[in-house]
């Protein structure tokens, strides 16, 4: 069934998948500057890109959004090897002055550095890191002589409540995933949406300015009794 302005409606009166009715020339689908323009003001994407994906998804919005985020991620990584000699320094005070964060995020140019969404990004990571207590920017600064501590502390608490030695191994591996999920700053889930993690974030932001990205380092302070 049609609903009105031509969005489908399921039978039971919910909504279905949100679709524009696309004119068709021959085997073709006309892709109208609406349909672009709404694209572009959820994705963030250029104009060839969002009319590109919607012809790829023959006008479905929602799928051309997820097209778009797995081309941009693709282009993110690509640009991960590049230097990032550029940022800004930001920073972030929670309600009340007891807890405040200093951050360190890399761009390569400054002319990045100045831009609304780096300064946004900046200003979220920092709030992140006041709210989830992150104690390393990756697993790479996870020195030896921790994770030993840790796998240590995991095999004694699995031995103690009585599961098979055969098995151990595997139980502290996977409880070691979750540390590094806890710990580490680019692998925790974003405060604001829990479905993307830190390290998404950042590469969503790469694929939209262009440029790689990187956390430098940060430091959280908290005033408590």
């Amino acid at each position: 069934m049609m609903g009105p302005f031509g969005h489908g409606v399921s039978p039971s009166g919910g909504s279905a998948i949100k679709k524009y009715d696309c004119i068709e020339k021959g085997m073709a689908m006309e892709i109208t500057a609406a349909m672009v323009k709404e694209l572009r003001e959820q994705s963030g994407a250029g104009i060839m890109e969002c009319k590109n994906a919607l012809k790829e998804t023959e006008g479905n919005i929602e799928e051309a959004i997820v097209a778009l985020r797995k081309k941009g991620m693709a282009k993110a990584d690509k640009k991960g090897d590049r230097e990032a000699g550029d940022g800004t320094i930001g920073s972030y005070i929670h309600a009340g002055g007891k807890i405040g964060v200093l951050l360190k995020l890399h761009c390569e140019t400054d002319f990045v550095a100045n831009t609304p969404d780096f300064q946004e990004l900046n200003k979220d990571i920092a709030m992140h890191i006041a709210a989830a207590k992150p104690r390393f920017v990756s697993r790479d600064e996870v020195t030896e002589a921790i994770l030993g501590q840790e796998r240590e502390i995991f095999a004694h608490q699995a031995r103690e409540s009585g599961k098979p030695e055969n098995i151990i191994d595997k139980i502290v591996t996977g409880k070691m995933e979750k540390f590094y999920e806890e710990n580490c700053l680019l692998e925790q889930p974003f405060i604001k949406d829990t479905d993307k993690t830190i390290q998404e974030l950042i590469k969503e932001k790469i694929a939209k300015l262009g440029e790689n990205i990187t956390v430098g380092q940060f430091a959280r302070m908290e005033i408590s009794r």
